[in-house]
């Protein structure tokens, strides 16, 4: 009981917290910004200190509440909810609300479990020797084995902006280096699965062969935002996981979907449905209740997303002051299976797209991975209002956004309207059934040519929208620029080590 009080005093102390400004450009008629604040945090620039105006203490509570079951080995050693316990104490993150505690909860109960059996989930990538695993190998050609992991891993889904990829960065970084673990995007894990598919093309079970070289590289596999969109994908993820799980994979996954959603109303979605029940199976399912978007609590930043038309100039200009000296030219961005993608102006980082060229080509999450893997900033000119006629440039833009975001890339754009105007007109099949009905100033051929009716997109648009609010906070940028400068420091001293090498 001691220990747990002593933690508890810890989220009242006080700790020194300075903020940087993020030199942004002047405010102005055309651009639209974030004003969507939430005042908890009162900051004093004057001493630096970050000041609750309301300390809650739902820690204390969630701790005290749970005191019985949690034993003083436990409260002694890592994990994420005693990560979260200090980034709060720290002021880096708002006092937790109660759905992301049962979160941490979850999570924290698997990491105390992967923990307890790491030697029988076989996660330490040092401690089975090379022979034992030929050994493994050879019996497995003439007895056929599985080897179910005797942990379940964990399904964590909820809404848009309540902390997902968070919690999952978080339990990521408590786990041990030397474990096979992995946390990657859905979408960087389903390319690299289909790259090697290709490499083993022609091979009887191909499936069977890229399963048995991801287990061996990562047995914990953490995959940020599994969403199913691709007919593709759904097709062989039953296999794909059938073959990982009875290699001993566990999987940790956040979704905006519950399993039961995943790939609604998708081509031969029958033939997926066994992996619904698979993934049941092997991972608990746990919801995130809270309703509080995160994203949309950030601080406004201004001059990096212009709204309204003949803005070309505008962001020409605003380009070139990214670019600095540089002189912008033409250029070729190589991506997955040997595929290049043309960028049109591109030069210290930054890459400037008119909005046709990235998302009304046929081009895919691979040419935007690779894309991002060389160029930090994206300019992109003319993002227009969404609708049934332009649905899959919607698509690619949705998948535009989770990329750069995945990729804490900076967005530069002009557009027709705001991020929530520009999907206005998708709406889900729940929403148009509560749409109002035609009158005579609403005729079909009016509502055929405004409106989309499809779910995939109309779930996946607030995420987009929460997204583009957060890219263009002042928070979101100073850690974009803090990363840059990180990045040439490591630059500068590899540099200097060649020179003196």
């Amino acid at each position: 009981m001691r220990t747990v009080i002593r933690s508890v005093r810890q989220f009242r102390s006080a700790f020194r917290y300075r903020w940087n400004t993020y030199d942004g450009f002047p405010k102005g008629r055309d651009y639209w910004c974030n004003t969507n604040l939430l005042s908890v945090y009162s900051l004093s620039r004057k001493a630096d200190v970050c000041e609750c105006r309301q300390p809650s203490q739902m820690i204390s509570r969630f701790m005290f509440a749970n005191a019985a079951n949690v034993t003083h080995r436990e409260l002694n050693q890592s994990g994420p909810l005693v990560e979260y316990e200090r980034r709060i104490s720290a002021c880096e993150l708002l006092d937790g609300d109660t759905s992301q505690l049962g979160s941490l909860a979850e999570l924290q109960r698997l990491y105390d479990e992967l923990v307890e059996k790491a030697d029988a989930c076989r996660l330490d990538r040092y401690a089975t020797s090379e022979k034992a695993g030929r050994s493994r190998w050879l019996w497995s050609r003439f007895i056929p084995q599985t080897s179910y992991a005797p942990v379940k891993g964990l399904y964590l889904y909820g809404g848009v902006g309540t902390g997902k990829t968070m919690l999952m960065d978080l339990f990521f970084d408590q786990l041990p280096c030397n474990w096979r673990k992995k946390r990657i995007h859905f979408h960087d894990f389903m390319l690299d699965v289909h790259s090697r598919l290709q490499k083993h093309k022609g091979v009887a079970d191909p499936l069977e062969v890229v399963a048995g070289e991801i287990s061996d590289e990562s047995l914990l596999l953490c995959l940020d935002e599994f969403m199913v969109t691709d007919v593709a994908d759904a097709l062989i993820l039953n296999r794909l996981f059938g073959h990982l799980f009875s290699e001993g994979s566990i999987l940790v996954a956040t979704s905006n979907r519950a399993p039961d959603k995943l790939y609604e109303g998708g081509l031969q979605r029958d033939l997926f449905l066994p992996f619904i029940a698979t993934l049941k199976e092997r991972c608990a399912v746990h919801e995130i209740g809270s309703a509080v978007d995160y994203r949309k609590m950030t601080s406004a930043q201004q001059g990096f997303y212009f709204v309204g038309e003949n803005l070309s100039i505008v962001l020409k200009q605003k380009f070139q002051e990214l670019v600095g000296e540089y002189k912008a030219v033409q250029q070729e961005v190589e991506v997955i299976m040997g595929r290049k993608l043309l960028v049109p102006l591109g030069a210290n980082g930054c890459a400037c797209f008119p909005f046709e060229e990235l998302c009304d080509r046929p081009l895919g999450a691979a040419d935007y991975f690779g894309l991002f893997k060389k160029f930090h900033t994206l300019a992109l000119e003319g993002v227009p209002i969404f609708g049934l006629h332009n649905r899959t440039a919607a698509y690619r833009f949705v998948t535009l956004v989770d990329v750069m975001y995945e990729n804490k890339a900076r967005l530069l754009c002009t557009a027709e309207g705001t991020p929530d105007e520009l999907f206005e007109r998708i709406v889900t099949v729940s929403d148009a059934h509560q749409m109002a009905p035609r009158t005579s100033s609403r005729s079909r051929k009016s509502d055929d040519s405004d409106i989309c009716v499809d779910n995939e997109l109309g779930f996946a648009k607030d995420r987009t929208i929460s997204r583009l609010t957060e890219m263009n906070s002042r928070e979101y940028l100073e850690q974009h620029a803090a990363t840059l400068a990180e990045k040439l420091i490591v630059q500068e001293n590899d540099n200097e080590n060649v020179l003196e090498a």
